[in-house]
């Protein structure tokens, strides 16, 4: 089995920053795609970045130029920098990981979510 535990969010003011982080460990072969998604209250979830285990890197439209993903594949932890932050940046952000067990079965995780708002 795998757990995902999140940091970093909190209440901050529009134009500010936060750093989300999110470190998997368990049953851990390798680690394949890593990002974030995020869900406002009363929205679906949405895709807001993904990092490969390549280096690759995606951004939803709306994040694109303020976000910034990144990870540590030593310490199997994915990391979101948001600055500019805006009202509409409030949401649950959520991690999520494709990980490789030792048996090399892949199974998708989710991280139990961090909330992050942010204040005009």
């Amino acid at each position: 089995q795998v757990q995902l535990v999140e940091s970093g969010g909190g209440l901050v003011q529009a134009g500010g920053s936060l750093r989300l982080s999110c470190t998997a460990s368990g049953s851990i072969f390798s680690i394949n795609a890593m990002g974030w998604y995020r869900q406002a209250p009363g929205k679906q979830r949405e895709f807001v970045a993904q990092i490969t285990s390549g280096g690759s890197r995606n951004y939803a439209d709306s994040v694109k130029g303020r976000f910034t993903i990144s990870r540590d594949n030593a310490k199997n932890t994915v990391y979101l920098q948001m600055n500019s932050l805006k009202p509409e940046d409030t949401a649950v952000y959520y991690c999520n990981t494709d990980v490789e067990s030792y048996l090399r079965t892949y199974s998708n995780y989710w991280g139990q979510g961090t909330q992050v708002t942010v204040s005009s």
